[in-house]
């Protein structure tokens, strides 16, 4: 059955993937990871959340697809805290997806499958099967290397992402590390995407001489979007409903929230929905004061949360944008920090509840709304 197109109302979307005509840019790291893939090498993409990386993945497992000889699968490992649990996951993704027809389909997963046991289930709307799967504990070893045999063996070049991939350094099994790397290296028809939100969690897992995928993988940054591409795709999208935005207000409100994609977007968004035929510095300085104001209650919570020498951090680099010298006696002084040393601490503390990012050795604050609202209420 086929789907009908979706074409949402608003092309500045921010969740999920739609197509490529609603996806910016992007087309170096686009092109990078699928001539990684393609040539059997993994790809560890790193960058903070909302900068775009699931979005970046889904753009290019679409462009890959095009090609009928691969099969691509996105896996989210966020809410996972166990090995089990990443093979449920897995499973559930992948069973029914390598074979072409539906009598295929439930004879070669019902034999190829001994630990996982899967349940075959019917679409009461399309009637095509699927399954059901669950992972008793102590066996999502077996199950893991029945699900990698079984893409192995596939007629299909098979391409997974882990997103979120840093997650299983907190399961309370030690050994998974150990046990995907040991999968892995044997797999010549499979190749990977490991991405993740917290970059020095992931990146140690991949750099650490000490770590089971040392050395293991293409290592890739995720920077932001290039301003005169983004600008481009958003003037675009504009002019089609009547609505003009020109190079100077752009840059205002690119430079304003740092760049950061989710941000950008998201007043890209509220801006369009204004249906206003010019967009200004007047009318982005209005719209982003409507955000701050409705997410003000969230912000007065974090507040809550630090201490008043971590607000009084928050605040100065809120007010820098951003900061190298975090300990620079210039900085200090301007902002009437106290000791260097209560400093350090302070960030430490921000950078680990995540409120600010540490960049390598650069510090911003992780949401720029919340930056900005720091700034305008002079905390």
């Amino acid at each position: 059955m086929n789907k009908k197109k979706r074409i949402p109302l608003n092309p500045f979307v921010l969740t999920g993937y739609v197509s490529p005509d609603y996806f910016c840019d992007r087309q170096k790291e686009t092109d990078k990871i699928i001539s990684a893939l393609l040539n059997g090498r993994n790809i560890t993409l790193a960058s903070p959340r909302r900068m775009g990386k699931t979005g970046l993945i889904h753009h290019v497992f679409h462009n890959m697809q095009e090609n009928n000889d691969v099969k691509c699968f996105y896996v989210d490992l966020y809410q996972t805290d166990s090995l089990e649990l990443l093979v449920k996951k897995l499973a559930d993704t992948i069973l029914g997806t390598l074979d072409t027809t539906e009598d295929k389909i439930v004879k070669n997963v019902v034999s190829f499958f001994k630990m996982l046991r899967p349940v075959v289930t019917i679409d009461p709307m399309t009637g095509e099967p699927g399954f059901k799967v669950d992972v008793e504990p102590g066996q999502g070893e077996y199950s893991l290397s029945e699900i990698f045999a079984y893409m192995e063996q596939s007629d299909y070049r098979c391409f997974v992402a882990f997103d979120e991939f840093q997650t299983i350094a907190g399961y309370a099994d030690k050994n998974v590390e150990a046990l995907l790397r040991s999968y892995i290296q044997r797999l010549t028809n499979v190749n990977f995407i490991f991405s993740g939100s917290q970059r020095h969690v992931l990146e140690n897992m991949f750099v650490s001489a000490s770590r089971p995928f040392y050395q293991s993988t293409q290592m890739m940054p995720l920077g932001t979007i290039n301003e005169n591409a983004y600008y481009m795709f958003s003037s675009e999208k504009m002019r089609k409903i009547g609505q003009s935005i020109d190079w100077e207000t752009f840059d205002y409100l690119y430079t304003k929230l740092s760049s950061h994609t989710w941000y950008v977007h998201t007043l890209l968004n509220r801006l369009y929905e204004t249906g206003l035929e010019t967009i200004n510095k007047s009318v982005v300085d209005e719209i982003l004061s409507d955000i701050l104001l409705e997410n003000e209650g969230t912000f007065q919570t974090f507040l809550r949360l630090v201490t008043p020498i971590q607000t009084r951090v928050l605040y100065a680099i809120a007010s820098e944008g951003s900061i190298k010298e975090i300990q620079g006696k210039a900085f200090l002084t301007k902002y009437q920090l106290g000791a260097a040393s209560t400093v350090k601490t302070a960030v430490k503390s921000l950078v680990a509840k995540e409120l600010l990012l540490d960049n390598n050795g650069e510090y911003q604050l992780y949401d720029r709304f919340f930056g900005l609202w720091l700034v305008e209420n002079g905390h």
